[in-house]
């Protein structure tokens, strides 16, 4: 199979969706796929080191799914198409080390069940991608690996703990791929270089083969992708139970063709505020825009509270909650480890003081509350949309910032987004907006408990009205 020259440096900007149909019809082939995407990531991950470890083998497997197209054999969806992976995610044969020294040179002996669900399904690994030492921090920068740059400003951080997932996406280096979130990190890293992500009820998408598996109530697995039928294709793929991770649901598998809604039409209300701390007037303004957008096409939008958001602030039950759990799987892994393999956000862990037994227990009803608090609004509301950062993507390093003139650290950036990790609710971030600097701004659009169908349908309609389709960083 041959492709047109001219269209060779089109691929790497296609979305999974769009690359599966060409390989189909054998428009192109899944070995030009797979160089034009190794060719991007030889162009510009020297300037943005989102890949770490090239995949082995990824053209003769390339070559093996093209042979199957030439013969007619039965394709799966994702046929021939390649996909990236973060660090944390166990890939049999390739290395995996978790963004630490501590595990140089980790090659584990299977893959993670995402992973061999994307596989199963046709997808081709094709690299993976970096992240923060242990996949903590909301940068994405360990002393391993280095530190990845954002693509729409080499300045500035694609976010963590998925920013390397972010980065390779948004710069062409990979169609699609798989990303983890404690409390931010696949949604937080999309908004901070424009692309999206799914972070699915909690359970969904099963976690065997990522670490670190603590707090295991809090971690979600996601896809992250250039399109939202990227998202329902690949979620399609990735649902459901696997035995192995308790957490996993056994509800019926999704279906990317099936996006069931309500039966009376679609009720959706906004909030920027309060229960997620300050947030800018650009982001503030984009959020608005998109339930603007949404008005003109007949849908019901109101602005919101959630008074359970208000009482008890989600990122502060979240941290002491989490503190307590996470710190032994820390200590754990760093034990009898030189100072020189510790970086600083376990360093930072490990310093912490631990939750009292009253303020943990006080923490548990406080996540009772905002739960019962989500199940009242979706008891009126099919979807709500929110922001997902309170600023756009911000430089390397920064600790502090001033937020709509309030001084908040860097900590609070995830206001909006760990309250869905709190509740184990599905949320999308995908991009409406762009900031006077020219850095996307992503909304969040959020939905109760295994309604991924509902949000998929808001998001498709949002995508179709936005403002900013199309747009890729100048590389």
């Amino acid at each position: 199979m041959e492709m047109q020259q001219s269209k060779t440096d089109e691929l790497f900007y296609q979305d999974a969706s769009a690359l599966a149909e060409l390989i189909r019809t054998k428009k192109v082939s899944p070995v030009e796929v797979v160089k034009a995407h190794l060719n991007r990531i030889e162009d510009v991950n020297p300037k943005i080191n989102a890949i770490v470890t090239i995949a082995n083998d990824v053209l003769e497997i390339a070559k093996e799914a093209e042979k199957a197209v030439i013969r007619g054999d039965e394709l799966g969806p994702l046929h021939g198409v390649p996909f990236t992976a973060k660090d944390s995610i166990d890939s049999a044969k390739i290395l995996t080390q978790r963004g630490s020294p501590i595990f140089k040179g980790r090659v584990p002996d299977n893959d993670a069940t995402a992973i061999a669900r994307m596989k199963k399904a046709g997808g081709i690994l094709l690299a993976k991608t970096n992240l923060p030492e242990f996949s903590y921090w909301i940068e994405s920068d360990n002393l391993l690996t280095g530190k990845t740059n954002n693509p729409w400003d080499l300045t500035r951080t694609p976010g963590g703990s998925s920013g390397g997932e972010s980065a390779a996406i948004a710069a062409g280096m990979s169609p699609i791929g798989l990303g983890t979130d404690l409390a931010i990190s696949v949604r937080g890293p999309a908004a901070q270089t424009g692309i999206v992500s799914l972070k699915a009820t909690h359970g969904r998408i099963p976690m065997t083969g990522v670490w670190p598996r603590v707090p295991h109530r809090f971690w979600h697995l996601g896809p992250m992708a250039r399109s939202i039928r990227d998202l329902a294709l690949s979620f399609s793929q990735l649902a459901g139970a696997d035995g192995l991770d308790s957490f996993s649901s056994s509800v019926p598998r999704f279906d990317k063709n099936v996006w069931q809604l309500p039966y009376r039409p679609l009720r959706v209300g906004w909030m920027t505020g309060p229960g997620f701390g300050p947030v800018d007037a650009e982001v503030t303004a984009t959020v608005k825009a998109a339930v603007e957008a949404l008005q003109s096409i007949g849908i019901f939008v109101e602005q919101v509270g959630i008074p359970a958001l208000e009482r008890d602030f989600a990122l502060d039950v979240f941290n002491r909650l989490h503190i307590m759990e996470m710190k032994p799987a820390f200590r754990q892994a760093t034990a009898g480890r030189s100072e020189n393999e510790i970086y600083k956000m376990a360093k930072t862990m490990l310093s912490l003081p631990d939750t009292s037994m009253n303020d943990f227990i006080d923490a548990e009803q406080a996540a009772e509350r905002i739960k019962d608090g989500y199940a009242q609004y979706f008891q009126k509301y099919d979807a709500l949309i929110t922001q997902v950062l309170p600023i756009p993507a911000h430089k390397h390093g920064v600790e502090e910032f001033i937020i709509d003139g309030q001084k908040v650290d860097a900590i609070y950036l995830q206001g909006a987004t760990v309250p869905l990790n709190v509740a184990g609710l599905p949320g999308i971030s995908m991009r409406f907006g762009t900031s006077k600097e020219g850095l996307p701004i992503n909304i969040q659009i959020v939905g109760s408990w295994f309604a991924e169908s509902t949000i998929l349908y808001v998001a498709s309609l949002l995508e179709k009205l936005s403002p900013t389709q199309g747009l890729h960083p100048s590389f």
